[in-house]
């Protein structure tokens, strides 16, 4: 295997970390947690135990992975990104059991600041905004803004916005095809 950590990180035993990884400085990988293949997590992120990170993930300085949390591949997460795992901590009551997982879809973005309460999911090649509190699931293309986030747009793959018109979507930038199903969900037509 062939991957970098930085000499001020911390690596625990019994964690996977794919080739041409690299890990920064100041940062903390967790025993069990699963790291892909060209990822770059910046300085100072902690990966909990067990968490799963995909491949070609970046995650930008100050952000936690804690345990319940899952990145699939291509996900890119922003500066200072805040997630959760328990809805309603206290420092007194111990509420591991009550973890609730969060799972950030196939080449979704998560910009900075934002924060993502636990149990909410982002779907694939979603955006969600600088500064924006997730408080309940994000569709898949959606672009999600606010406090709470709401959906604003749509966005393609390739992350430009994309305008329906009788249902049906081209992207101006990059020319894919989408449509709107009966559920209202924006779905990719494989063009």
């Amino acid at each position: 295997m062939q991957y970098f950590v930085h000499e001020s990180s911390l690596v625990d035993p019994e964690v996977s970390i794919g080739d041409n990884t690299k890990i920064w400085h100041f940062s903390h990988v967790m025993s069990g947690a699963q790291i892909g293949e060209n990822c770059i997590l910046g300085q100072n992120v902690f990966v909990g135990q067990g968490v799963r990170i995909g491949n070609n993930v970046k995650i930008q300085n100050n952000v936690s992975i804690y345990t319940g949390v899952e990145l699939e591949d291509d996900v890119f997460i922003g500066p200072s990104v805040v997630f959760t795992n328990v809805v309603n901590p206290r420092a007194f009551i111990e509420r591991k059991d009550e973890f609730r997982p969060t799972s950030v879809g196939k080449g979704s973005t998560i910009g900075a600041n934002a924060t993502i309460i636990c149990g909410n999911n982002i779907g694939e090649y979603a955006m969600v905004a600088a500064a924006a509190v997730v408080t309940k699931d994000v569709l898949p293309y959606a672009l999600v803004v606010g406090s709470p986030a709401y959906r604003k747009n749509w966005i393609c793959q390739c992350a430009s916005n994309i305008q329906l018109n009788n249902k049906k979507a081209v992207c101006p930038r990059c020319q894919r095809k989408y449509y709107l199903d009966a559920g209202n969900n924006l779905i990719f037509d494989g063009q």
